[in-house]
C-alpha cells in the first residue's frame, strides 16, 4: 500500500511538472510567434505559386521544396525567379544604377535569430520586453511569415560606391513591375500588410499581376482579394 502511494505521488508530481513545463514553453512559443501551424491558415497556392500570400494570418506551408539558385555572392533565390531578377539588374544598371541582393532566402531559424536581435536592440534602447516586440515585429516578420522563405522575395540595396540607395530605389519603384516584382510593403499599407514601409524589399509576383498593382497602388493583399 506504501509502495502504491509513493507511486502515485510521483505521478502526480511529474504530471504536474510536464503540464507546467509545456505551458511554460507554448507560452515562449506564441509570444515569439513559433506556433504549431495547424492553428494558423496556410498560404495557398491557388492562384499559382508567383502568388502565394505570406504574411502574419497565412503561414508558410509544412511541406514547400524549393529549387534554389545561388548568386555570386552567396544568396539564394527561387530558380525560377532569376532570369526575371537577371533582366532587371542588368538594364538597371545599363541605366546607371547597381542594385545587388543583399539578402535572399532565408530558414525559419535564421528569421527567429532576427527577430531575436531585433527585439534585443529595442530592449537596450530602454524599451518594455512587450514593447520591444511589438516594434520589431513592425520590421521582422515572424519565422514561418517570412517571404523569405518562400524564396521569391529579395532585399535590394544599392552598391554605393556607384550610386545612392535612393537611385536604386527609385528605380526600382518605377521599373521593377516590368519585369514581374512588387515592392512589397508600400508607405501607406501597412494597416493592411502590417509590416512597415521597406523600399528595399521587392517579391516575384508575375508579369500580369505587378502590373496590374503597379497601376493600381494595390498591395498583394488587395490584389488577391480581387481574385477570390
Amino acid at each position: 500500500m506504501a509502495l502504491f502511494m509513493f507511486l502515485l505521488l510521483v505521478a502526480c508530481v511529474g504530471y504536474f511538472l510536464v503540464v507546467n513545463g509545456v505551458i511554460h514553453y507554448s507560452s515562449k512559443l506564441k509570444s515569439f510567434g513559433i506556433i504549431k501551424q495547424e492553428e494558423h491558415n496556410t498560404a495557398s497556392d491557388k492562384y499559382g505559386w508567383e502568388l502565394m500570400l505570406v504574411n502574419r494570418d497565412n503561414y508558410v506551408p509544412d511541406i514547400y521544396e524549393i529549387d534554389f539558385m545561388e548568386l555570386s555572392n552567396g544568396q539564394k533565390i527561387d530558380s525560377r525567379i532569376y532570369p526575371y531578377l537577371q533582366e532587371m539588374f542588368d538594364d538597371a544598371r545599363n541605366a546607371g544604377v547597381y542594385p545587388f541582393v543583399r539578402e535572399g532566402y532565408r530558414t525559419a531559424e535564421e528569421q527567429q535569430q532576427i527577430l531575436d536581435d531585433k527585439i534585443a536592440a529595442y530592449r537596450s534602447e530602454g524599451y518594455t520586453k512587450h514593447m520591444a516586440e511589438e516594434t520589431a515585429m513592425e520590421w521582422v516578420a515572424l519565422p514561418g511569415t517570412s517571404e523569405h522563405q518562400l524564396g521569391i522575395a529579395v532585399d535590394i540595396n544599392a552598391d554605393t560606391s556607384k550610386c545612392s540607395r535612393d537611385d536604386v530605389y527609385n528605380w526600382l519603384l518605377e521599373n521593377s513591375y516590368k519585369y514581374g516584382f512588387i515592392q512589397r510593403y508600400p508607405s501607406g499599407k501597412t494597416s493592411i500588410t502590417g509590416v512597415a514601409n521597406e523600399p528595399w524589399h521587392y517579391r516575384y509576383v508575375g508579369k500580369d499581376a505587378s502590373e496590374a498593382i503597379h497601376q493600381s497602388g494595390m498591395c498583394l493583399e488587395e490584389y488577391i482579394d480581387t481574385l477570390d
